[in-house]
């Protein structure tokens, strides 16, 4: 990783409010850059017929003594991170209705951007421990590799890499259209604790942060990100001190986690008789699942 790029890329990076955004952890992210360089709005797309506005309510400021209705709006921004680098930056709550032509709408901005390349960021609720690094799957779709469309998974810690049937979100469509139509893509998703409910995780948020920069190859700025997932951690683990049947729960995720990445090393190793191990530590798993 270098400290900045002068290969002139154009990103743009995708984060959408909702179902999509467990703890606020993917979100977050552009928040941060948002906090931490200088930017500038280019781009809105108006709410009108794409929100229920009993679930994505309107707000009320007041502004010099003026009352002000603020409408749910997708935003788009363009973020100096680095010199050559071009970063933009999505963010709305999820629309309610018409998601395909939310979807066109999205990509025809980042076409008149001159956007390469469209990251999408989510978080989502896991059985996972919060005293383990979050389990992070990356995967890409590049326009001209076909070698590896449709694969291109990287992951940082330990979850189930099998390919995912089930309901989507909008990153997940924005993700798969772009691609379509010819943007190279990558969807970033962090898993955090389920049992720890709705407080904003400043721990995935420093995880998919940390995966952006290596995806930009910069240095992204993480200010007092990591100071925050310390806190995230030390106030997760007095919970979990006042509950004995979380403490348990707790523990099995800690020795589930250890086995997976201690068969992952037997896989990468070329020991004989390491994928035996692997297998038998598999059907120890599944055994103590059951």
């Amino acid at each position: 990783m270098t400290e900045q790029s002068d290969n002139g890329k154009s990103v743009m990076v995708c984060a959408f409010e909702g179902w999509n955004d467990a703890c606020q952890a993917a979100t977050n992210v552009i928040r941060h850059l948002l906090s931490h360089y200088e930017y500038r709005e280019v781009r809105q797309i108006r709410s009108d017929g794409f929100y229920d506005y009993q679930l994505a309510r309107p707000m009320i400021c007041h502004v010099t003594g003026s009352a002000k209705i603020v409408w749910p709006k997708t935003r788009f921004y363009e973020i100096s991170v680095a010199p050559g680098l071009r970063v933009f930056a999505q963010i709305a709550p999820e629309p309610n209705y018409r998601w395909m032509e939310y979807t066109r709408r999205s990509l025809n901005i980042a076409d008149e951007l001159d956007v390469d390349e469209i990251v999408t960021l989510g978080s989502m609720y896991a059985d996972c421990p919060h005293t383990r690094p979050l389990p992070v799957e990356q995967s890409a779709l590049r326009r001209r590799e076909d070698s590896i469309r449709g694969a291109g998974v990287r992951k940082s810690g330990s979850c189930d890499c099998n390919p995912y049937d089930g309901p989507v979100g909008i990153p997940t469509v924005i993700d798969t259209v772009a691609n379509e139509e010819g943007f190279d893509t990558t969807a970033m998703w962090v898993s955090v604790p389920k049992y720890l409910g709705g407080d904003e995780c400043a721990q995935g948020t420093l995880q998919i942060l940390r995966q952006l920069s290596d995806l930009l190859g910069v240095t992204l700025n993480e200010a007092d990100l990591a100071d925050k997932a310390r806190q995230w951690k030390a106030q997760a683990s007095v919970l979990i001190s006042c509950n004995d049947d979380l403490a348990a729960y707790v523990s099995r995720l800690e020795n589930q986690y250890d086995l997976n990445e201690q068969m992952e090393r037997l896989r990468q190793s070329n020991e004989p008789q390491s994928e035996q191990i692997a297998r038998e530590a598999e059907a120890f798993l599944e055994h103590m699942n059951d």
